[in-house]
């Protein structure tokens, strides 16, 4: 009887240390997201100030490029230069082989589909979003489709004679298990005005 007792007791022990392990580790991830959006803003702050390629960390490889706005609520958030794993981990973020916002052009941003773009399931054809440069320059997009493509079998073409953007994650929006070959394309096309145009 003591032995088994004793055992689970032990059993009791161990998943309360590991129980509150996860409990840590999902705290810090929280924690560390929350710390890495206040450096963002910091950064691009200062970009609005005049700066230039302003890194949100001493470490970092990238700088806020743009403020994409979407969704119904209509909320921001501050796109990185470069789509490299570790910069989709704290924001969205511009594929470099792709024009900048409102170049002549597809423009790609990619996101995660579980954190900054999981709002894109919610979007519709004719949804406006919008992206702001530092300097304060503004381009409003429309969406004009919406489409789940494999990406073994399907690349985004980069040509285009309109500035175009296309914001990518991958799906489903509900996927258990990381990445995989189905992607969440939203392709919207430039409504701004000729004068408020960003020239590359």
């Amino acid at each position: 009887m003591n032995t088994a007792t004793n055992l689970k007791k032990m059993l009791v022990a161990v998943l309360i240390v590991v129980g509150c392990w996860q409990l840590g580790h999902a705290a810090y991830l929280v924690l560390k997201a929350e710390l890495a959006q206040h450096l963002l803003n910091q950064a691009w702050v200062e970009m609005k100030a005049g700066a230039t390629a302003a890194k949100p960390w001493s470490w970092a490889d990238t700088y806020p490029l743009v403020k994409l706005r979407l969704g119904a609520d209509g909320s921001s958030m501050i796109v990185l230069a470069g789509a490299s794993g570790r910069n989709l981990a704290f924001a969205p973020a511009h594929v470099s082989g792709s024009v900048q916002p409102g170049g002549n052009g597809v423009s790609v941003i990619g996101g995660h589909r579980d954190t900054h773009f999981s709002v894109l399931k919610d979007a519709q054809v004719n949804d406006v979003l919008s992206i702001e440069y530092p300097n304060g320059q503004h381009l409003e997009y429309r969406v004009v489709n919406i489409a789940v493509v494999d990406s073994r079998k399907s690349r985004i073409a980069l040509d285009s004679e309109q500035p175009m953007l296309a914001l990518v994650a991958c799906y489903p929006f509900d996927g258990v298990s990381s990445g995989g070959p189905l992607r969440f394309v939203v392709m919207a096309e430039e409504i701004s005005t000729q004068s408020s145009r960003i020239v590359m």
